[in-house]
């Protein structure tokens, strides 16, 4: 699906948010924009009252050094070796079945998505970890296999897809599009972890040597990566500065200490926010998620979730999500704060976007960043606060 990039211009102008925004609410259509700008529709008391949006305070920015040899990633907005700058990301598949667990290697990974892997079976999830510098990777998995979503998604980041097999109905017109997301399938290491074979797979040092070498596949950025993405995937804010949304004026903005992802049921998904460390903790099946090989939490700076509708592909309950979109509902959450936004993606090789209720493009933290696709039919469990 590709949408025409005029559409998108079309859909900026026009773009409004609306909030009404409670614990577990999604938002509502609005449906009193003016000319003027956005309003919001004030659901207390059963009353409608316009709510003018006040003037942001002017925010001093600082702009740190960036030390020497280093850049910032466009992954995360942090600095890391500047001889990683043309190097593309790798997207791994990581089980999210309990068994799988514990995870290795996925506190290492710049961005995490996790979504629905299919619909039967609780609706359970996988993950995607995106990471910059694989060369680091001591052991990352297990490796499980991708949907057709995930191949769209990693082609926005020009990267390489690491992954074992998958419905190859539904998966092979994907790979074979001309834009066809390099992909590495099954060709890792096993490890002998006393559970059956679907769950040994990993990738250990020099498993993603090979495999770039065996397909021949570039390590930097290809013909078919989208413009801009050697800059920043995100609008991060200035390296140094920190944003709060507390103070960026937005008509809602809602406590965010905790995000219960009920439609992950089976997962029973959850992010807590850590005052210390001024990040989100990743909690599944009851209890948070710590790395194998050193404990670390799977935290993050950066939460994003998504509404987004699905087609389910089969009775086996393999779907695809409708990620090429425009003015689609989501919430952004950093610092214990959350505020309502947009997404928009219009192509296949176009990165997508978020933009806040003025109508801007989002600014977000440099850190790591969790993205939840959560399906539009079970959008209004989720629980904020």
């Amino acid at each position: 699906m590709k949408i025409n990039k005029k559409i998108m211009s079309i859909a900026l102008i026009s773009m409004m948010l609306s909030s009404a925004i409670a614990c577990g609410k999604a938002p509502e259509e609005d449906t009193n924009t003016t000319e003027e700008g956005l309003s919001w529709e004030a659901i207390e008391g059963g009353s409608t009252e316009e709510v003018t949006e006040e003037e942001p305070a002017e925010e001093e920015v600082v702009s740190a050094e960036v030390p020497e040899g280093m850049y910032l990633s466009e992954l995360t907005g942090t600095p890391i070796d500047e001889s990683l700058k043309d190097q593309r990301p790798i997207a791994v598949m990581v089980d999210n079945e309990s068994i799988a667990l514990p995870h290795y290697g996925t506190a290492e990974a710049d961005v995490v998505y996790e979504m629905m892997n299919s619909t039967q079976n609780g609706r359970i999830t996988r993950l995607m970890c995106l990471v910059k510098d694989w060369e680091k990777i001591e052991q990352m998995g297990s490796i499980r296999s991708t949907r057709p979503t995930n191949i769209i998604l990693a082609a926005e980041w020009n990267a390489v897809l690491c992954h074992d097999g998958g419905p190859a109905v539904h998966i092979n017109p994907y790979l074979a599009k001309d834009w066809g997301t390099n992909h590495i399938s099954g060709e890792f290491s096993r490890v002998n972890n006393g559970k059956s074979r679907e769950y040994t797979e990993y990738i250990l040092p020099g498993d993603l040597d090979s495999g770039f070498s065996n397909h021949n596949f570039s390590t930097t950025y290809n013909e078919f990566a989208p413009e801009g993405i050697k800059d920043n995937h995100f609008n991060f804010t200035t390296w140094g500065n920190e944003v709060k949304l507390e103070d960026k004026g937005y008509a809602k903005c809602l406590d965010a200490t905790t995000i219960d992802i009920i439609p992950f049921g089976h997962n029973e998904s959850k992010l807590v926010y850590n005052e210390e460390t001024k990040e989100y903790e990743y909690y599944e099946y009851g209890k948070a998620h710590l790395d194998a090989e050193d404990s670390e939490p799977l935290s993050f700076k950066n939460v994003i979730l998504q509404k987004c509708t699905f087609n389910q592909l089969d009775d086996h309950g393999y779907l695809i999500y409708n990620c090429i979109d425009i003015n689609q509902p989501g919430y952004y959450c950093t610092n214990g704060k959350a505020t309502d936004i947009v997404w928009t993606k219009v192509g296949e090789l176009n990165k997508t976007q978020f933009f806040d209720s003025q109508a801007n493009e989002l600014e977000i933290n440099n850190g790591k960043t969790y993205i939840a696709i959560v399906p539009a039919d079970t959008w209004d469990q989720l629980v904020i606060q």
